[in-house]
């Protein structure tokens, strides 16, 4: 099956062209997606082979609804372009969708270790809400997940376009596993280690993201107890080794 890697960006030159050279050492393709940078991000991007589309507008929730609309491979990975990920561990979110045992496989920080959640009081203050945001989600759908909020994770693409996904910043990755788990589909981990950015500073604030990030998490599962196991039909995938 093929795969892309989608790597969301905004001015992250000095680490995109890492990323990227990585990615395409495990995926088909790199597609990165940039939202108005104003370095030389995309233009380190492309010397590094990627494919390089940019938006008018800048959010996470929109490149990743601009990549599942517009990709034309099987499955979708999505990479930040920080460096806190590793494009070695591509392969181990991909092939349980290959083999057709998930439809969403998320990397998880609490199995394969993070560098970014313990770092200081702000950072450990985020791993508490996503904690807590996590057992009330294992709660609601009887799951054992041990993370949803983590950015890197691989999806079938035929899965993503039907979850009809609306978030346009960061909140898209808790819709995009609760709006899965709502439709029945099959949502796992694999062990991931989360690295400190290799530049810079993250974009994620705190304060004006957690208020969103608690009403769209009330939104979706208030939604969810009405529309539980409804979703078109999507066949499973032929089992191919990647």
């Amino acid at each position: 099956m093929r795969v892309t890697a989608i790597v969301p960006t905004l001015n992250e030159e000095k680490s995109i062209a890492r990323v990227v050279r990585g990615c395409l050492d495990h995926a088909d393709e790199a597609l990165v997606i940039d939202g108005g940078s104003t370095d030389r991000t995309r233009a380190a991007a492309h010397e590094a082979g990627a494919r390089v589309v940019s938006l008018e507008r800048r959010g996470k929730g929109l490149a990743t609804r601009h990549a599942i609309a517009t990709a034309d491979s099987e499955i979708l990975v999505f990479i930040d372009a920080d460096g806190s990920h590793c494009p070695k561990d591509i392969p181990a979110l991909t092939e349980p969708i290959a083999r057709g045992d998930a439809d969403l496989v998320i990397g998880s920080r609490a199995t394969g270790g993070s560098d970014e959640l313990d770092r200081d009081h702000g950072h450990l203050l985020r791993a508490l809400g996503s904690r807590a945001i996590l057992m009330l989600v294992n709660a609601v759908f009887g799951t054992r997940l041990t993370d949803m909020q983590n950015g890197f994770r691989a999806v079938r693409t035929d899965v993503a376009r039907d979850l009809g996904l609306r978030e346009d910043g960061f909140c898209i990755e808790q819709e995009m596993v609760i709006r899965c788990l709502s439709k029945g589909y099959r949502v796992t981990n694999t062990p991931s280690h989360e690295y400190r950015r290799l530049y810079g500073k993250s974009r994620l604030r705190l304060w004006p993201f957690a208020p969103k990030c608690a009403w769209n998490l009330i939104s979706l599962l208030t939604h969810s107890l009405f529309t539980r196991g409804t979703r078109t039909p999507v066949p499973p995938p032929e089992v191919t080794r990647l």
